[in-house]
């Protein structure tokens, strides 16, 4: 704007110059005839468009004139709007000289306000109060009002409705000692109804694919229960709880025989899946990355992808909640010198005939 302002008071300025040789029976002709182009213009034109440097140039030409004149004057807006455009250019003028001096408290430091956060992140039980006292134990002088005007903007409740436990901390909390079960259903390709029963450990995301079934019965899924308890004996699982659904398939002799064992039997609510999440986006990612692009013969041939899949489901593919790595394999060390990774040499290893991938480093 300060560039449009000095360009347009060079030209106006050129343009005064021009006018002091012309004579007032010139000047007079000339104004008589920009009055007539205005008019013309007012005709032609609804409402004309004013930049800040066209009300600024127009203010500061005729602000010295009186509103009687400026009536007179053949203009395009109103006279008090010009008068008002004045009158903005010297508050802007005066904003711009006199700098307000900033009241009240001082802004906390942002390294107090995420310290506040985090205490009432880490510890539910906490109220506004407990938190100024273990700042004020940390040396950090800090008014109570300004500890709970913080929880406040970033929408953290009081200590009495932070401490009810949802589901998901649940599951964040006890994921050593969760797995979770549960029944799909697979079609073959002649239309033939199959059952898969599988367990997915919540803390290494390691699945087990127990057995697969045309009819499952009680007796079934009670020994597939035993089958169960035998991997995880022979891996030294802590597992405490088992989460499953309320389907009829799991009898009473299947909940008193892993109660007998030491596990817990959650049961989900009615229609809640997401209470068995992990449980149901392991069924969609084998739907997902097998079963959807595999032709299912019988049941032999389901165990046999099954089983595939469950290999490298636990020893290759990555898993986002582990950092990448699969639930039975670490990530290896990175390769961090770049003349090495210039010289990669990466072989794949098909699965089921392609459809699984799995890529190494050649030996």
């Amino acid at each position: 704007m300060l560039l449009r302002l000095a360009y347009l008071a060079a030209t106006n300025t050129f343009a005064l110059l021009r006018l002091l040789p012309m004579s007032g029976r010139e000047k007079d002709i000339e104004i008589l005839a920009l009055r007539h182009q205005l008019l013309v213009l007012q005709r032609q034109v609804g409402r004309p468009v004013y930049t800040d440097t066209d009300r600024a140039v127009l203010a500061g030409l005729l602000h010295r004139l009186p509103l009687e004149k400026l009536r007179r004057l053949v203009l395009l807006v109103r006279p008090d709007t010009v008068l008002r455009w004045h009158r903005d250019l010297l508050k802007r003028r005066h904003a711009a000289t006199c700098v307000p001096k900033r009241r009240g408290r001082p802004p906390t430091v942002r390294s107090i306000r995420a310290l506040v956060l985090r205490l009432a992140r880490e510890n539910s039980s906490w109220g506004y109060r407990r938190i100024h006292g273990e700042l004020a134990a940390l040396g950090i002088k800090v008014a109570a009002s300004t500890v709970w005007e913080i929880l406040r903007e970033h929408g953290i409740p009081p200590a009495p409705e932070r401490q009810s436990t949802s589901w998901a901390d649940f599951l964040r909390s006890q994921a050593e000692a969760l797995l979770a079960c549960d029944l799909f259903e697979v079609r073959t390709l002649a239309g033939a109804r199959l059952y898969v029963f599988a367990v997915i450990e919540h803390a290494t995301r390691r699945v087990r694919i127990l057995g697969a079934t045309a009819h499952p019965t009680a007796d079934w899924i009670v020994q597939l229960g035993r089958n169960l308890l035998m991997d995880l004996e022979d891996a030294g699982s802590r597992a405490g709880f088992l989460i499953r659904d309320r389907d009829s398939k799991f009898t009473a002799a299947f909940d008193t025989l892993l109660t007998d064992a030491g596990l817990e039997i959650v049961t989900t609510g009615i229609r809640i899946p997401r209470i068995n999440s992990l449980m149901e986006r392991w069924i969609q990612t084998c739907r997902q990355e097998l079963l959807d692009r595999t032709l299912i013969w019988n049941q032999r041939h389901l165990l046999h992808a099954l089983r595939e899949f469950e290999t490298f489901y636990n020893e290759h593919r990555p898993h986002r909640a582990l950092d990448q790595a699969a639930p039975l394999r670490l990530l290896p060390d990175p390769i961090n010198p770049p003349a090495h990774v210039r010289q990669l040499e990466v072989r794949r290893r098909d699965r089921l005939g392609g459809t699984l991938h799995e890529y190494r480093h050649a030996a």
